[in-house]
């Protein structure tokens, strides 16, 4: 039952019997009634004065009193406020609709069928050179939330990764590695493959640092400036050439090279998939930049052919954007070596070989805004049917409390450690409440890792992603306030009282009569519930998973205040107390349904 599209019908009806015009459902404006005002939905009368040539509110009263005449089985009082008329809707309606909601165990979610538009998201695309962290865990749980509204929307979805697996900072890693790991493997070591091989890519940095420094203060004792010394030392380092040299020959199949560097990207993909597994991401295909540059060269001279490029005198070549009000980008270099605009070219001619894409959905940070600006320019340029509306995921960078991230320095806030270090506060802060009463070991440890990572993810997941943030860990982890803890409480009181309720012979019915008196704050509710359908195709159309959040957060605060205000398993009159049963349970099933949504779990009992 519909009741927003039920209202707009009687208004059609009203205003062609009040004042004898047709108007189309388009021109009927409704939204949910103010707080201060009494009333569940608001009929905005301003776009109807050119018809009924009379004052707003008469207007208003007008329509009013048509409905409470002609369909009071659907308004049952209404109050005019100058161009807006608030309808109180029948206790009925509310009834009906919460049993629309019960039988349909995918409430709010669209059918997705082999005809459903194919849309492709891209996450993740980390480097095999150190571990994920921080800002990995963001994007990947973006990614999947993104993933999964844009499915509950009715779309076929295919969660796709880019390893980025060449390039000098693989080279240096491996370097550092073949100079002083000594034969250092994740056996022997007992690291995660991609820690270990993080810690070779530090290493390099260290080395490196104390060789520019080294050279820097010879060149400046030879009369040289400082600055200059030290961008000298930087070009001079015997370490940074050596890694040159090194890619140089991974570029040429240099067997040993080759060969090192297929073993140590194999410690690094154990590694990931520990750590995605830990976060409950996956992917359903997975590309590599070693294959996806050449089909990205190859297609950059496939359009140099057709003149939409240009090649320069040193043989570099261009991509000519200034009539599309940007500037010459570099595809190629003189040498003949890809850049990453190359690799993201060669990478959709792969993806649109593989799959028939309708739309896709890069998640990367917006530090890359004007990357994908460009990329959509040139696919479509390339023949990408997809390309001119790709979609550039864009979101803010996780900051810290004490500045930015840097891989190379070691300063990162490591995923894995993130993870577990969430699970042990979850664990404390579970047991200091007391939550932990008549749990096995077992039990208690999967609690703390449902509550853990909930944490993570909902406080990363309730933010606009377009916005920068702040991460405090210590915060997330609370049982009050806008977090996963508190929204995953509030579901477990529910299956609790769904429990006692068959412990005591309580049905929970399939479906409720109607003439059961509701209160306003239980009307109120319902509502609120049957607006889950609205909030995910919101998410879905603007791409804003954080709009999914924040809802769930808000309906099981209105729920709480209703677990406050009234008795469920104590109420004597038994058709209240069946209708408290069933809102109960269907707010646990779209908390649970909309959490799930998030890559949320939510914990049957706390």
């Amino acid at each position: 039952m519909n009741i927003e599209q039920n209202i707009r019908t009687a208004v059609i009806q009203a205003v062609k019997e009040l004042y004898g015009a047709d108007i189309t459902p388009e021109q009927v404006t409704t939204q949910k009634t103010k707080k201060e005002f009494e009333g569940h939905l608001t009929l905005v009368v301003f776009p109807l004065l050119r018809i009924s040539r009379k004052k707003p509110e008469d207007t208003a009263t007008d329509i009013g009193n048509w409905l409470i005449a002609n369909h009071s089985d659907l308004v049952s009082s209404f109050n005019a406020v100058k161009g807006f008329l608030n309808l109180v809707i029948a206790s009925d309606c509310w009834i009906s609709l919460l049993n629309a909601i019960h039988s349909d165990e995918r409430f709010g979610l669209t059918p997705v069928t082999p005809e459903s538009p194919l849309v492709m998201i891209e996450y993740s695309s980390p480097n095999t050179n150190k571990p994920l962290h921080l800002g990995h865990v963001r994007n990947n749980l973006l990614g999947w939330a993104l993933a999964n509204v844009v499915e509950a929307n009715g779309n076929r979805v295919v969660k796709t990764n880019i390893v980025n697996d060449r390039g000098i900072h693989i080279c240096k890693s491996m370097l550092a590695w073949q100079k002083w790991g000594e034969g250092e493997t994740p056996q022997s070591s007992g690291m995660k493959g991609d820690h270990l091989i993080g810690k070779y890519y530090v290493a390099f940095d260290q080395h490196f640092r104390a060789e520019v420094q080294e050279l820097a203060a010879r060149f400046t004792e030879e009369g040289m400036n400082p600055e200059e010394a030290t961008e000298r030392a930087k070009k001079e380092s015997p370490l940074m050439q050596e890694a040159h040299a090194m890619l140089v020959k991974w570029e040429q199949g240099d067997p040993e090279v080759r060969a090192l560097w297929r073993k140590m990207n194999e410690w690094v993909y154990e590694g990931f998939d520990i750590t995605y597994k830990a976060m409950g991401v996956s992917f359903d295909k997975i590309y590599y930049e070693s294959d996806t540059y050449l089909e990205g060269k190859e297609k950059v001279e496939e359009g140099l052919e057709k003149g939409i490029f240009f090649r320069k005198e040193d043989g570099s070549v261009w991509a000519d954007l200034t009539a599309e009000g940007l500037d010459e980008k570099l595809l190629l270099r003189a040498d003949g070596t890809s850049v990453y605009m190359t690799q993201d070219i060669g990478t959709a001619k792969l993806r649109f070989r593989d799959f028939p894409i309708d739309k896709m959905v890069y998640v990367v940070g917006n530090e890359q805004n004007y990357h994908f600006q460009v990329l959509s320019i040139l696919l479509d340029k390339l023949g990408f049917k997809w390309g001119k509306d790709l979609v550039h995921f864009s979101y803010g960078m996780v900051e810290l409390p004490n500045g930015k991230m840097k891989s190379r320095e070691g300063t990162v806030v490591d995923a894995d450690d993130l993870i577990e270090g969430m699970i042990a506060q979850a664990r404390m802060t579970v047991e200091e409440a007391g939550k932990f009463d008549d749990m096995t070991e077992e039990e208690k440890a999967e609690v703390s890792r449902i509550v853990g990572l909930g944490a993570l993810k909902y406080f990363l997941l309730k933010v606009d992603a377009r916005k920068n943030m702040l991460f405090n860990p210590e915060e997330s982890i609370d049982f009050n306030g806008n977090t996963g803890p508190f929204i995953q409480y509030t579901y477990a009181r529910i299956r609790s009282v769904l429990r006692k309720a068959a412990d005591a012979g309580i049905a929970c019915p399939t479906e409720l009569p109607g003439g059961i008196a509701l209160s306003t704050k239980e009307e109120d509710l319902v509502q609120h519930v049957a607006d889950f359908a609205a909030v995910v195709k919101q998410a879905g159309d603007e791409f804003q998973p954080a709009a999914v959040a924040n809802y769930c957060y808000e309906l099981v605060k209105e729920y709480n205040q209703f677990y406050h205000d009234f008795s469920i398993l104590r109420e004597s009159d038994p058709q209240v107390q069946a209708f408290r049963l069933v809102l109960s349970a269907n707010v646990a099933k779209v908390v649970r349904t909309g959490m799930k949504l998030l890559g949320i779990e939510v914990p049957e009992r706390m």
